[in-house]
């Protein structure tokens, strides 16, 4: 059994997950893990921010050759005892082991700890193993510091420490046709709901194996609009209306800027493109 809520399924929580995967096959036994839908610190602060939709994280949990996944209604158990949840665990799933992050904590009042998961194993008859903080640059890796390299446009230390690359995905929606008109034709979307939010600027991306050049935020050349992303994709022709495209960030090319003219904008684009082409 795997325990924690894994949203990013970053570097540190790969090696909780891997080294659980690692134990079973050596084992002969099967891994679960045992996560919530939603964050159980939404339901304390509905202003809560994910790093990818859960969906993304479940796939990147698959990839890890995780056998079962298995989602708990977190409203269902908030009030519950820490000892209750290790033992509605132990009833559920009769783990032969248990794994957790060095921070893991559950139960009502975050109460539970690896402590208490470690001294009661001989209770409900399983081993535990609690996997220690793993460093960067001498820098623990969490979803807390990934959050903030994301926010303050530092996505190539941000992919370092997710130890893959942050992504996003919309839905393709009509525009004002603004970049058609200038010769760079955009797909244009909403930035996901719920989803942390890096800073307006242009990013260099990667979507459909291509590199490309991500603009977000209000186009203030063209007068202060709505948030929007607006991705132009080189050679590309086609009509991705209503198509949901996914794409990953890789690194942060410049601010947000306003220009006095199209002509100085169309320059600037041209620049971005050479350097998102490399």
């Amino acid at each position: 059994v795997i325990l924690g809520f894994f949203n990013g399924v970053h570097s540190g929580h790969k090696k909780v997950i891997n080294s659980a995967v690692s134990y079973a096959h050596k084992n002969n036994l099967k891994t679960v893990l045992i996560t919530f839908q939603y964050s159980p610190a939404e339901y304390f602060n509905n202003s809560f921010e994910y790093i990818f939709p859960r969906e993304l994280d479940y796939k990147l949990i698959e990839n890890l050759n995780v056998d079962y996944l298995f989602e708990e209604d977190f409203p269902l158990i908030v009030d519950i005892s820490a000892e209750n949840y290790i033992r509605m665990i132990a009833k559920e799933f009769s783990p032969k082991a248990v794994f957790t992050g060095f921070n893991y904590t559950f139960g009502s009042g975050k109460t539970g700890t690896p402590s208490l998961l470690n001294d009661l194993q001989n209770k409900y008859n399983y081993k535990y193993f609690c996997i220690e903080n793993y460093e960067i640059d001498k820098k623990t890796v969490s979803s807390t510091t990934i959050k903030e390299f994301l926010k303050n446009g530092d996505i190539e230390r941000a992919n370092l420490f997710l130890g893959s690359n942050f992504c996003l995905k919309s839905t393709v929606q009509e525009g004002a046709q603004i970049g058609r008109k200038i010769g760079f034709p955009t797909a244009n979307m909403q930035y996901p709901s719920k989803i942390v939010k890096i800073p307006y600027g242009v990013y260099k991306v990667r979507v459909m194996d291509k590199n490309a050049v991500l603009n977000w935020g209000v186009k203030p050349t063209f007068g202060k609009n709505s948030e929007l992303l607006e991705i132009h994709i080189p050679n590309f022709s086609g009509n991705l209306y209503g198509n949901i495209l996914e794409f990953e960030i890789l690194k942060k090319i410049r601010n947000e800027q306003h220009f006095n003219c199209k002509e100085d904008l169309i320059t600037q684009i041209k620049k971005d493109l050479d350097i998102c082409s490399k």
